[in-house]
């Protein structure tokens, strides 16, 4: 079993490592776009302070071809003062439309038709860490659901929106690995750490959040030595393991794990020092049913 060093921002470290795990690094590949037919376009644009951008399609199929004016694009300086987000908003659209939908069209079209992603990735809500932009997941490779401190209920917790996905990912879409990935100053975390024990609330986060127990209560018996910022540090981590034990409640989940069809991992991206660390579940049936300790294997860090 190696132990997990801690990241470099925290002086002191942790008594105990939320990890039982043997490890091995992997080289990060980069996911392949595949075959896609490239679209040509001409654009124009004119000297007046309305720019108009003629597109047109090598291929034209019904309804795609078309010549776009944009409207009068704000300033710069009102752009970042926010004083209208969706003219921003409707740039950006425009501009995906031009240089990525259009140029990409063929691969569009078959994502029309019918998803067969790889991965099934549950990430926390926050605006900080979308999957898809510091993984590069692109469209069609990862079906994603995002929560309040990216965390899975038990089987036993009854219907939710997290495991109503798992249903339809592992089930119909049949994905082929779930990545669960924690995240630095994480706000849900912290609202966990902060619970009180017979807590009573009506609020929502903190009835959501309470998923995670299993998670404080490792951390606090690992951790009672450290400061509140680096308990919360090390449950961020500890949070993540114990979703992906939760994961294997589900019935249809453990026997596709078993069977060697389905793998979990989870990840933890540190956000403030640009870091990205990766482990997989090392499944044992006997080890993973009651311990609530994972033990796991091809751990590597991305920095």
């Amino acid at each position: 079993m190696a132990a997990l060093a801690p990241p470099s921002c925290f002086s002191s470290s942790l008594s105990k490592d939320p990890f039982s795990t043997t490890t091995t690094v992997l080289d990060h590949k980069k996911l392949g776009e595949g075959g896609i037919q490239k679209t040509q376009f001409s654009v124009w644009i004119s000297s007046k302070t309305r720019p108009r951008i003629k597109l047109k399609a090598s291929m034209e199929p019904p309804g795609l071809v078309q010549e776009l004016k944009s409207d009068e694009l704000e300033s710069v300086g009102k752009r970042e003062s926010g004083s209208d987000l969706f003219d921003e908003m409707k740039y950006r659209f425009m501009s995906f439309k031009r240089k990525k939908y259009m140029e990409n069209l063929e691969h569009y079209q078959n994502l029309a038709k019918a998803q067969a992603p790889k991965f099934m990735v549950i990430a926390c809500a926050d605006s900080r860490v979308c999957p898809s932009y510091i993984l590069g997941f692109q469209p069609g490779e990862a079906f994603v659901v995002r929560n309040v401190a990216n965390m899975v209920p038990p089987y036993e917790g009854g219907p939710s929106e997290t495991n109503a996905a798992l249903e339809f990912a592992v089930n119909s879409l049949k994905v082929e690995n779930i990545l669960v990935i924690g995240h630095s100053c994480c706000g849900g975390i912290r609202a966990l750490m902060s619970m009180q024990d017979e807590e009573d609330s009506t609020s929502f986060i903190t009835r959501w959040v309470v998923v995670g127990r299993n998670a404080r209560l490792n951390t606090e018996a690992a951790t009672s030595n450290l400061g509140f910022d680096q308990q919360c540090r090390h449950c961020e981590k500890e949070s993540v393991n114990c979703s992906l034990l939760n994961l294997l409640t589900y019935p249809w989940i453990e026997e596709k794990v078993r069977k060697g069809l389905l793998s979990v991992h989870g990840g933890y991206y540190d956000f403030v020092e640009c870091t990205f660390e990766k482990w997989t579940l090392e499944y044992d049936r006997g080890k993973t049913d009651e311990s609530n300790t994972v033990a796991v294997k091809n751990r590597s860090f991305w920095r």
